[in-house]
């Protein structure tokens, strides 16, 4: 299920969410134009990545590289960075708004860290490079279903046949829609045990997740948890008009109740 967006309004601007997306795009753009000047993608990857066996290896000369594979995504393609940014943007104002600017900062790169750590027990000896925010966005989505499992998230509804009942999207509690990427990533990543190559680091997207549904409990610790709208429907709810204020010449038809 891809979701398209939310519909809880974040009560201040998510400051940090804006420059994490930025970081990841300028890190793409920045990988594109090493590229486009003759640099070897492997070797770009390789030098920026996380590698286990690398950083097993040494890890004071690639310790740094657990961050920086965080900020970067396959340059060859769009799918990877956009379906990332797409996660992040819908998501991760929300987890900032009821977290703290400062928490918030500290949650996701925790989530990345869990998340690198876990493909590295996985598979320690491997040499393919890892890059990609997924491993930190996983660990926003299980905060986001923490804090508000019943929120509407509106999604592309993925059985065309249903598109006559209920339309081109669907209303899903925040719930649902998260379990169900937690649930395909598990599977995959049970699938991949044993499996040789590259593909989707699968078991960061875990650690990641589970990290999150940790971190975001230690992190509320003195903060109110926000209420929020709650789904009810499949169909995406209409947007509600703004209350119009009452007019002084309103005042002598208004009629009280008792």
């Amino acid at each position: 299920m891809l979701p398209v967006r939310d519909q809880l309004p974040t009560r201040k601007l998510p400051v940090v969410n804006y420059v994490l997306i930025a970081l990841n795009i300028v890190g793409f753009f920045w990988m594109r134009s090493r590229i486009a000047a003759g640099f070897p993608p492997d070797r770009l990857l390789s030098a920026w990545g996380l590698v286990p066996a690398q950083l097993l290896e040494a890890p004071s000369d690639a310790w740094w590289t657990v961050f920086s594979s965080m900020f970067l995504h396959d340059p060859t393609g769009w799918a990877h960075l956009g379906g990332n940014m797409l996660f992040l943007w819908i998501f991760g104002d929300n987890v900032e708004d009821a977290l703290g600017s400062v928490r918030y900062a500290a949650f996701y790169v925790l989530s990345g860290i869990a998340a690198a750590g876990a493909q590295v027990v996985i598979d320690p000896g491997s040499t393919i490079p890892m890059v990609g925010a997924s491993g930190a966005i996983s660990g926003v989505l299980a905060a986001y279903a923490s804090l508000y499992p019943r929120s509407p998230i509106t999604v592309l509804n993925p059985i065309f046949l249903l598109w006559f009942i209920f339309g081109l999207f669907l209303n899903l509690p925040a719930w649902l829609v998260i379990l169900e990427y937690f649930v395909v990533n598990l599977l995959n990543g049970l699938g991949s045990i044993g499996v040789r190559g590259g593909g989707v680091a699968f078991f960061a997207h875990l650690g990641g997740f589970v990290a999150g549904l940790f971190l975001v409990r230690i992190l509320m610790t003195g903060r109110t948890r926000r209420d929020h709208e709650r789904w009810q429907q499949f169909r995406p709810s209409p947007r509600r008009p703004a209350p119009r204020r009452a007019a002084p010449w309103d005042a002598p038809r208004r009629r009280d109740s008792w």
